[in-house]
């Protein structure tokens, strides 16, 4: 869901950059990397073995050396899904937290932060979003989000785990309520192939994905990149994880450097959330016939905006606002 989708977490894909385009080579590619995931995860970490003393701590590979602990007051569940470690507890302060693969993907006391940025950054730079695709995203806040928009008649959710929409319906109903709107259809099963069987459908492709370890990394390759291009309708935006610029400069710049090639604008933004590593994650925002997403093209209305805890229009223009080593680090110095 995510940082989130299906797995957790921005490691080997530079490999693929360049390399392919969205053909049967690269759907074959994904195809196989997702069967082989998932029988790795069948081998996997244990999430109850991250519980020691009563606090849960979360420890990976992209973020070496620094680590996030939370004081558990109670596991509510644990279970293997066929492509990973499910673990949900209520934590002492930070509310109940969905963790897979040992990573956390939701606390109810921060997610809006994320929910509403990865979600309304695009729909609101878009003038009239009517068909909405959403990747991952399993515990359903994406779509919470998504369904506050009226204009917008269809939403797509394309999920490859159900097991993290059975457990976020069953312990998250504040985000899994995204699921009752009429407006939501979903999907299970591989958004590359779902994509690649709906072309030139969508305004707004909302990828909402885990860090790029286990089935999601493909999910951070040009390849599938490529896919949303191709299911964009023209004018359309694909917004998706971008990950922590004080961590993954280095795997961010390659990634938009490729796609810079295809989309017409790319650009980066990004939203604070405190239990996610170094308390800050990005968004690559990018466009097919369309200029900028940094300014808002609409915006809501009173009642929309009274419902939101962390999206306005001002934090939109500022969410593009990157420190200069940043700046630099992706763009150069003359973007």
């Amino acid at each position: 869901p995510h940082r989130k989708m299906i797995a957790s977490k921005f490691v080997c894909f530079l490999a693929l950059i360049s390399k392919h385009c969205f053909k049967g080579e690269s759907a074959s590619y994904i195809k196989k990397g997702l069967q082989s995931q998932a029988t790795t995860a069948k081998m996997g970490l244990n999430g109850m073995d991250l519980i020691i003393d009563g606090w849960f701590h979360e420890r990976g590979e992209l973020w070496k050396g620094q680590a996030m602990s939370l004081k558990v007051k109670k596991v509510l569940d644990h279970y293997r899904t066929d492509f990973q470690d499910l673990l949900v507890f209520e934590s002492e302060h930070h509310g109940t937290v969905l963790v897979l693969d040992g990573v956390i993907q939701v606390t109810t006391r921060d997610e809006f932060s994320y929910q509403e940025m990865i979600a309304h950054i695009p729909l609101f730079a878009h003038p009239n979003p009517k068909r909405v695709l959403v990747i991952g995203g399993g515990d359903g806040g994406v779509l919470r989000e998504v369904a506050r928009h009226r204009g917008v008649e269809e939403i797509v959710e394309c999920e490859i785990d159900e097991g993290v929409i059975i457990a976020s319906k069953k312990h998250l109903p504040s985000l899994a309520k995204g699921y009752d709107d009429p407006r939501v259809t979903v999907q299970i099963m591989d958004g590359a192939k779902f994509m690649e069987e709906n072309q030139d459908s969508f305004d707004v492709i909302i990828t909402d994905s885990s860090d790029p370890i286990g089935p999601a990394k493909v999910l951070f390759e040009t390849p599938f990149y490529n896919a949303m291009y191709k299911s964009l309708r023209e004018g359309g935006i694909v917004c998706t994880q971008g990950e922590c610029m004080w961590l993954h400069l280095d795997l961010i710049k390659p990634l938009v450097d490729s796609i810079s090639r295809t989309f017409s604008t790319v650009e980066y933004a990004y939203t604070t959330i405190p239990t996610y590593p170094s308390g800050q994650i990005g968004f690559i925002l990018a466009t097919k016939g369309k200029d900028t997403c940094k300014v808002p093209t609409r915006e809501a209305d009173l009642d929309f905006q009274k419902d939101l805890k962390y999206y306005t229009p001002e934090i939109h223009k500022a969410a593009f606002v990157l420190p200069a080593f940043c700046k630099r680090a992706i763009f150069g110095e003359t973007k």
